[in-house]
């Protein structure tokens, strides 16, 4: 038992739970925290961000990485408001995540004191939960169902508010020793028999996984399904789920869906759907698979009961972990024969990715294979969004070992927080983060952080001068009414270079190959100005 006031409480539970870094943006609302952090300096570390969408990003993308909650720290008011994004993006991406946000003192709620938000209704749709502390001695419970919460079943983001006079107040309590125990849904024994006699009735059977998916679990799917021959896509943005270069990956099912992606999901009879939600991706925007039943066989599997027939009548649910499917079926073989089907749409795959032209100044099909060819197999690529990540996307082929951060919720600016938050998390990985000119822009303030944590990516800036998605929608709806969508772009290799990156700029492909190189060797991270054409 030890006397401590509210924040180095809440620092003492981070710690014992396993928490190493905080990411955030310092405020004054949450000065006993920050003062309770210079004492676990080397042992809990608080990341200094620019701005608190930068700070959430990161958090997002280290529970995506790590598998553990992500910890923001971020002021109220503005600093809560700034870092929502984060929030949606680690709902959307089903990641664990905390965002602790100081408040004004209990006595002020409700009289619109300064930078009051009431944070219940603000984020009650974008957090698995609200949590509200209104006393020192309900920090325990409330830090212990925090971290459960956000790390059980759908794994997600729980955001905790913190009254100033919680934080200083004192109080005798006990420190635990470990995290909570995280008790994960397992298959029942009815799955084998059912999945089974689902795939022996099957001619043209398919398997989707969702986002993840452990290496242990990308191995024993890898075993099935090329044992057994039955062909593989991951859902959007998951394609680090499983090992693109098998001989049974066919391809992602997101944005800009290729048509041998769409055609096998048309086709195929059976469907074991494994930590998916069926959303307007792998949808086709419900259309390629149309709701509320399908005109095939679907079990759906699911670690949280509330995905599972939420938008499609599956014939069978599972709510189960996809650890636990992929122990279930990692050795069994079924003696059919499935290697026709399986065969041609891996073809396709391939025929795919060997036959885009050539196109602009520097040639991304030219670049995404060089850095296929040279990239360490345990490397971690992030990107943003915008009509640029169909490289990282798309065809960029992830082994066992390689990890894909990237936003299923859509947000630009993601790329360079994750990447600068997957340097910090492993700085022994090289970390490749795509990103537009405009994504790039939205914050490229934390390349500051970077240099100040040793965290330094190498950033592709694939430079089209435009908003790129949204030019392209509006060319398609108003053809010749180009509204809103022109990039003003600064001097990138000046901006880079005077936050100390090796910066240098790639006007044709022919000058990539070097560039990166030196790129690699760098001790203090660099950018790469990619020109590329407006398409």
């Amino acid at each position: 038992m030890a006397v401590r006031n509210g924040g180095q409480l809440i620092v003492d539970y981070l710690k014992s739970y396993g928490a190493t870094k905080a990411f955030g943006v310092p405020g004054e609302s949450y000065l006993p925290i920050l003062d309770a952090l210079h004492d676990t300096q080397g042992e809990f570390d608080f990341v200094t961000c620019r701005h608190e969408g930068g700070a959430s990003f990161m958090a997002s993308a280290w529970g995506k990485l790590r598998g553990e909650p992500g910890i923001c720290l971020v002021t109220r008011g503005p600093g809560a408001t700034n870092a929502s994004i984060g929030v949606h993006a680690s709902k959307q991406d089903s990641v664990p995540m905390i965002l602790l946000i100081g408040q004004v003192t209990t006595e002020h709620l409700g009289r619109e004191a300064f930078q009051e938000v009431d944070y219940t209704p603000t984020f009650s749709d974008l957090a698995k939960l609200v949590l509200h502390i209104d006393h020192v001695s309900k920090i325990p419970e409330i830090m212990e169902t925090a971290w459960r919460t956000a790390m059980g079943s759908r794994p997600g983001p729980v955001v905790v508010v913190l009254p100033e006079e919680v934080l200083t107040e004192e109080i005798e309590a006990e420190i635990p020793c470990v995290a909570p125990t995280i008790q994960s849904p397992s298959l029942n024994d009815k799955f084998k028999e059912t999945f089974g006699s689902c795939i022996s009735d099957s001619k043209q059977p398919l398997i989707v996984l969702g986002p993840g998916i452990n290496e242990d679990a990308k191995l024993d799917f890898q075993q099935f399904s090329e044992a057994n021959r039955v062909p593989v896509i991951c859902a959007f943005r998951s394609h680090d789920s499983y090992d693109n270069h098998s001989s049974t990956f066919i391809g992602e099912a997101g944005v800009g869906m290729p048509a041998h992606v769409a055609e096998t999901i048309e086709k195929c009879d059976f469907i074991l759907a494994v930590g998916v939600r069926f959303g307007e991706m792998l949808t086709g925007a419900y259309e390629i698979l149309k709701p509320p039943k399908l005109d095939k066989t679907l079990i759906h599997v699911h670690p949280s009961l509330n995905e599972l027939g939420k938008i499609f009548a599956a014939d069978y649910i599972f709510e189960a972990t996809p650890t636990s499917v992929a122990s279930a079926i990692g050795d069994i073989r079924l003696g059919l024969n499935f290697s026709e089907w399986c065969d041609a749409r891996r073809a396709s795959h391939l025929h795919f990715l060997k036959n885009l032209p050539p196109r602009g100044p520097v040639d991304m099909v030219e670049v995404t294979s060089h850095l296929q060819s040279v990239l360490p197999n345990d490397s971690v690529v992030t990107n943003g969004a915008g009509n640029f990540a169909f490289w990282p996307n798309k065809m960029f082929q992830y082994g066992r070992k390689q990890r894909l951060l990237a936003p299923i919720s859509g947000a630009m600016g993601y790329g360079v927080p994750a990447a600068v938050a997957a340097k910090i998390s492993d700085p022994s990985k090289v970390v490749i983060c795509f990103a537009g000119d405009g994504d790039f822009q939205m914050t490229s303030a934390e390349l500051a952080t970077a240099r100040q944590h040793s965290a330094c990516p190498i950033i592709l800036i694939i430079n089209n001068g435009r908003y790129g998605t949204i030019r392209m929608h509006q060319e398609r709806a108003f053809p010749g009414r180009i509204s809103g969508t022109e990039c003003w772009n600064p001097d990138f290799v000046a901006l880079g270079a005077s936050y100390g990156f090796h910066s240098e700029r790639v006007e044709n492909t022919d000058q990539f190959v070097d560039a990166f190189d030196r790129a690699l060797h760098s001790a203090t991270g660099a950018i790469l100005e990619l020109l590329v054409d407006g398409q």
